[in-house]
């Protein structure tokens, strides 16, 4: 067994393994010992139906025609005329069959080939259990055709998530018998033609192995699982779009601290606050001084005279608060110098930076709960009946094959349903973000919708924050939970599903719209980025130049010299002068300055209006290709 090979055993199956299979297309082999329970089960089936056991779906219909028993030949033989369309093999192969055939109605555009490789891997998992009654080489027949790349055509929608995934699991299950249609090599062929080119051959279904190939909830927790995956990434990409978002902002970072969070100590909202920590680790602009945050204004032919600094594109500002005007403020104007910049005089960040550990953080947990009851349905039997064969002191048959509801979707559902919710929480606050950072009204000093617009002819990034809310809002609505809402099947028989299949699938198709919000975020931040950075690094030119005089230019509201205050001003100004030339660079954390990079070299800073759906699409393949290491 090599290296890109999983080994299933029914036992150990991780969500890392099944992404590797469906994703990256590692090969799968049976564990040879678990084999032994698999034919142990077979062949304890086979030895009761010898005996006359009644046994539910093995001699006798399913569902709402449990109560009818098989009979010993066909009775469609004697009707008038004969029976034209008599099947091959016996009434009970004939039963599996059908329930294969007839349970194959799903509608709608094909899975994805990474669902239903997924799908295959989680079914052959579960039946290595042998708990199943399928014969070894029925479970072998399903493995060759994993390995060999036969990716089934199982169209989206058609389950109720009770009695499992009955009918995307009977797609599945079809092009093992000769039927359906099937993927392979990038065609889509009928199914026998499938299994004939990977020299493979149709199998005849036995005792019950229809029941073990389509009852189970494989669609949801394949379609779960990877959404999952999705997520994991999305959040930690969120992460770092809020970093560089707050870099942007030179915020604050005590929100972050780790003594804030022990006194509310969610786990997801621990781990949020501290990966944005090591993010911004570095960071030369968050926390940095009030005073020393210009504002931008917009460029004139005159707002530069050295060489070095003429090639700018905008001007920066400050506002000198005269002594007059600081009463009741002394205490702040001790710490801070009197010059009023970008950066508002207040100690706390809006709710969508300085909430962003509870908010990531609980969408972090929903995640993680998910996770937990992903991680257990892997390894469970979820077929029914289920089969004992070694059950001790069993005196009848229904003590060995147990009728039960492990195929009842509902543990997934819900816990699909709390992720579907958390999703636009997600996409929301990082929505917020991105129109903190275009509204000239709450930018912190950046320019409207990050363009300059000295002509009044751009609109920069202000359609980008429309997109980002029609993606919220699509997001929103698109987040009711589809787990309150059964709707009984099967004649009554089935009157209460999950329908967790249709659960998990919405969460999986979310997935690509908050991909696309937070890549916006991640757009429009570095944009802001690259503003705040070279407006605060050309204050610090200026400054390090040692002419005063000349940042004294960049003050509005200075008094004129003989003026009472203009010695005060002087003396101001002059300290803000030294604190400037100190600071030597302005640069966002180390992590955010790799991402920043990553993306400027495919995406180029957006000086003037330009075409920006090619940049968007960018950006989004980006994100989807997980380009971005956070």
């Amino acid at each position: 067994m090599t290296a890109k090979t999983i080994l299933l055993d029914g036992n150990s199956l991780t969500r890392e393994q099944l992404v590797a299979v469906a994703r990256q297309g590692l090969r799968v082999a049976l564990d040879e010992t678990q084999l032994k329970r698999v034919q142990r089960a077979a062949d304890f089936l086979a030895d009761k139906v010898s005996c006359g056991e009644p046994t539910y779906g093995v001699t006798t219909g399913f569902g709402s025609n449990a109560d009818k028993l098989l009979g010993a030949h066909r009775l469609r033989d004697e009707l008038p005329g004969g029976n034209p369309d008599k099947p091959e093999g016996t009434l009970l192969e004939e039963l599996q069959h059908n329930l294969i055939t007839t349970h194959a109605v799903c509608v709608g555009k094909p899975f994805a080939p990474d669902v239903v490789r997924a799908m295959l891997v989680i079914r052959i998992n579960t039946l290595m259990r042998g708990h199943s009654g399928i014969r070894v080489e029925t479970l072998k027949a399903l493995t060759a055709m994993l390995n060999a790349d036969i990716v089934p055509v199982v169209p989206e929608k058609g389950s109720v998530g009770a009695s499992g995934d009955l009918a995307p699991l009977s797609h599945l299950a079809i092009v093992l018998l000769g039927g359906g249609e099937a993927f392979y090599q990038g065609e889509r062929l009928p199914g026998a033609e499938a299994l004939k080119r990977a020299g493979l051959s149709p199998i005849r279904l036995s005792f019950k192995e229809g029941l073990a190939l389509n009852n189970g909830t494989a669609q949801m927790l394949a379609t779960g699982a990877l959404a999952l995956d999705d997520l994991e990434h999305l959040l930690e990409l969120a992460d770092l779009a809020a970093a560089m978002t707050l870099d942007a902002f030179a915020g604050r970072s005590g929100a972050l601290r780790p003594e804030v969070h022990a006194l509310r100590p969610h786990p997801g909202q621990v781990d949020t606050a501290a990966h944005v920590r090591d993010l911004l680790e570095g960071s030369t602009l968050v926390d940095i001084p009030y005073h020393l945050v210009p504002r931008f204004k917009q460029w004139t032919a005159d707002s530069w005279t050295d060489a070095a600094d003429q090639a700018l594109t905008f001007d920066i500002g400050w506002d000198w608060v005269p002594a007059n005007q600081r009463h009741g403020r002394e205490a702040f104007y001790a710490r801070f110098l009197p010059f009023r910049g970008g950066k508002k005089h207040q100690p706390q960040d809006a709710y969508c930076l300085r909430c962003m550990p509870q908010v990531h953080g609980a969408v972090r947990d929903a995640w993680a709960q998910a996770c937990r009851v992903i991680d257990i349905e892997l390894n469970a039997v979820t077929d029914n009946p289920l089969i004992f064969p070694d059950a001790e002191n069993a005196q009848f048959i229904e003590e060995q094959v147990i009728s039960a509801g492990h195929f009842h979707g509902m543990p997934l559902a819900l816990a699909m349903s709390y992720v579907k919710a958390a999703i636009p929480v997600l996409a929301s606050i990082s929505e917020r973000r991105l129109n903190k950072l275009v509204d000239p009204a709450t930018n912190d000093g950046l320019p409207a919708f990050l363009t300059g617009n000295e002509d009044g002819t751009d609109s920069g990034f202000m359609i980008v924050q429309y997109t980002a809310a029609a993606l919220v809002n699509d997001l929103a609505t698109r987040a009711h939970p589809a787990s309150v809402y059964s709707v009984p099947t099967s004649a009554n028989a089935e009157d209460h599903v999950s329908m967790g299949a249709n659960e998990a699938r919405h969460v999986l198709e979310m997935m690509e719209d908050l991909g696309h919000v937070i890549s916006l975020e991640l757009y429009t931040a570095a944009q802001a980025l690259d503003f705040r950075q070279a407006m605060l690094n050309a204050a610090c030119r200026l400054a390090s130049r040692g002419d005063w005089q000349a940042l004294a230019g960049k003050v509005s509201n200075a008094p004129r010299e003989g003026h009472p205050h203009y010695a005060q001003f002087v003396a101001e100004v002059q300290q803000l002068t030294q604190a400037l030339a100190s600071v030597g660079d302005f640069h966002a954390g180390e992590a955010v300055r790799k991402a920043h990079d990553v993306l400027r070299e495919h995406i180029g800073f957006m000086a003037r209006d330009r075409a920006m759906d090619g940049d968007v699409r960018t950006v989004c393949e980006l994100v989807r290709q997980r380009v971005f290491t956070a």
